[in-house]
């Protein structure tokens, strides 16, 4: 089974600003989560996108 993908905005708290990217979608305790790496800085992102 393939991995979802999300691309869109994060915020990127050690730059402080938003970034676009791209990401893996997670799902845990029902709420989706995209993660993803910061392409600045390469800080790890996270970006609740509801419930599944």
């Amino acid at each position: 089974m393939p991995t979802d993908t999300y691309t869109g905005e994060f915020y990127c708290v050690k730059c402080k600003e938003k970034r676009q990217a791209e990401g893996t979608i997670v799902e845990t305790n029902g709420r989706r989560m995209a993660k993803g790496k910061c392409p600045v800085c390469g800080t790890n992102l996270n970006r609740i996108l509801g419930k599944a």
